[in-house]
């Protein structure tokens, strides 16, 4: 692809996504029920990440849970090649390698509060969680791809303590295909999830 028309066509998505999660008030309302659930009931456990992208998520959760380290997994040069030939297999034509790799590191630490808590795993997923066995009690899963999401699901889910919770967001959206990776993954283990109305449509798993 052209370099201009890539870095005109990651202004227009970052725009975009500025402009719609911004003001998506169920995400993040629901994100402080579940906190608040998850303080009340002290359940014990770490949080994490995967797909941070700028970091606007990861900030409410690093805000919310000074007393818990945050894993920060993302490639941080975008979509990596080997997800996107899943997602060109099932006809998700609009994927492209290094979609989403206008973000960096220190930019994303500059937005925590306890940014001493937050470890950062960069690179491909699942690669970057070997040698990881923490427990978690909250887990946001935002890496709009098939192959990184079902990982996710398969990684963490064993590792969420009784009483955790897990969001993966773009459940409905129409661009990936997170909402095959959902299905996948609750019907091959009869593991039920509860959709949420928020922008893109999050689904949320529990323990």
């Amino acid at each position: 692809m052209n370099p201009v028309i890539r870095v005109a066509r990651e202004i227009v998505i970052g725009w975009i996504i500025k402009l719609f999660t911004s003001n998506d008030v169920v995400r993040y309302e629901t994100l402080k029920l579940v906190i608040e659930e998850i303080k009340q009931k002290k359940i014990l456990g770490d949080t994490a990440e995967l797909g941070v992208y700028k970091g606007d998520f990861a900030k409410k959760i690093n805000a919310h849970f000074p007393d818990k380290k945050l894993f920060l997994f993302d490639t941080f040069s975008g979509f990596d090649e080997r997800d996107v030939k899943t997602e060109l297999k099932m006809g998700y034509n609009i994927t492209k390698t290094g979609d989403f790799s206008n973000s960096n590191i220190e930019l994303v630490l500059k937005k925590m509060k306890y940014r001493e808590n937050c470890i950062v795993k960069k690179g491909w997923f699942p690669e970057t969680a070997e040698g990881i066995d923490e427990r978690f009690s909250f887990v946001s899963i935002d890496a709009d791809l098939f192959e990184p999401i079902y990982a996710g699901l398969m990684f963490f889910y064993p590792l969420l303590q009784k009483g955790g919770y897990i969001f993966v967001h773009d459940y409905n959206g129409k661009t990936y295909a997170a909402k095959e990776a959902v299905q996948k993954f609750s019907k091959e283990f009869n593991i039920p999830y509860v959709p949420l109305n928020d922008i893109c449509g999050s689904v949320i798993f529990s323990k």
